[in-house]
């Protein structure tokens, strides 16, 4: 019995610096993910050089945004318009709002006015158009997906004939370790999106799961918040959760226009917990300069967004190997380099411009 004492002493003390050596290595890992993606982004080419002018001269390419009413979506596709201009040949940008039976005419108007590529971008869900999309592609209409599905985690549907993905893995990755980082491996986080978004899943199970794995003393809490309730329903379950749990340290919606319905939340709950958040959207950067609630944004050029997904469906008209990850890199944005995003912040501001000519370059363009 004697000898118990000390095995048992010895085991607990094994499982101790185990669990710190654990904890350790996650933190060493956070802080370099965190310094990685707070260095100015470079160009890396997705594929060989090709003559875009060429392959394109009697095509033409058709973007249906989720809706234009987003400055999101609106700066993708202003990517895409510009990329073409660079180019030489025709872009339509559908309006929509929002709204199924303005995306379903968006691919009517394709078809019938025999435009070559149909591209759903920034989120919109293209299960809801199937049988459109099917009767597109039967037409002989090529049918993608621009900024919609996780390049690492989820599928291009078979329905569709490529998609130019993100690696929103990476960005959740990078919330997840800021926070870490920030309170030494004590998060107590609310993580909300709104479930109907496509690239939602990704991004809320990488924040999750980064925390789980590398922080074994960190907490989260999801809150499913629809995009159509977001200006009703995200700033009383935010206040409520934080009230209920003064520990909260942080919150993190997924997309970083929730912002401007957390904040007043925090305010009323009269809590100390800081915003974490993705897509570098101008108002929320503007929010980082003026207070420091919005504490890092990852961000990443939008207009680079749509000229990489411009190449990516050049490549699939003109024959060429796909490409169905795009090259833009994730951004951090703090206090420290906010202000080079603009005053006001703009989606392209902070990033450089090393985009514009790599893609003239591969594309041949003097």
């Amino acid at each position: 019995m004697k000898l118990l004492k000390p095995i048992a002493f010895a085991t607990c003390a094994i499982a101790i610096s185990v669990s710190a050596f654990s904890a350790q290595a996650g933190m060493d890992e956070a802080k370099a993910l965190i310094e990685k993606h707070s260095q100015l982004p470079t160009f890396d080419a997705p594929g060989e050089a090709f003559d875009a002018k060429a392959c394109m001269a009697d095509k033409k390419m058709f973007v249906i945004p989720l809706t234009n009413a987003n400055p999101f979506n609106a700066a993708i596709s202003q990517g895409f318009v510009d990329a073409a201009e660079i180019v030489g040949f025709e872009l339509r940008d559908w309006e929509t709002q929002m709204d199924p039976a303005g995306w379903i005419q968006g691919v009517n108007t394709a078809v019938a006015e025999k435009f070559d590529l149909i591209d759903m971008q920034g989120g919109l869900p293209p299960e809801f158009l199937v049988p459109q999309i099917t009767e597109a592609r039967e037409a002989g209409v090529k049918v993608t997906a621009t900024h919609n599905y996780d390049a690492s985690t989820q599928e291009i549907p078979e329905f569709l004939d490529s998609g130019a993905n993100t690696d929103y893995v990476t960005v959740g990755n990078i919330i997840a370790a800021w926070t870490i980082v920030q309170t030494g491996g004590k998060v107590n986080a609310l993580v909300l999106g709104p479930d109907e978004i496509t690239p939602t899943a990704p991004l809320r199970d990488a924040i999750i799961g980064y925390l789980e794995e590398h922080c074994p003393d960190c907490k989260t809490t999801y809150i499913n918040v629809p995009v159509n309730d977001w200006a009703t329903k995200t700033q009383p379950a935010v206040q409520n959760a934080l009230l209920a749990d003064s520990s909260i340290n942080y919150v993190l919606p997924v997309y970083d226009s929730l912002s401007q319905f957390i904040v007043p939340a925090i305010q009323i709950a009269n809590s100390k917990a800081k915003i974490v958040s993705y897509n570098g959207t101008p108002f929320v950067l503007d929010m980082m300069r003026e207070d420091d609630i919005v504490e890092m944004n990852v961000g990443e050029s939008l207009g680079w967004v749509g000229m990489a997904g411009t190449d990516a469906n050049m490549r699939l008209l003109c024959g060429l190997d796909p490409v169905t990850k795009l090259n833009t890199p994730a951004y951090i944005f703090t206090d420290d380099n906010v202000a080079s995003a603009g005053n006001p912040a703009t989606f392209n501001d902070g990033y450089g411009d090393v985009h514009i000519e790599g893609f003239k370059k591969l594309w041949n363009i003097e």
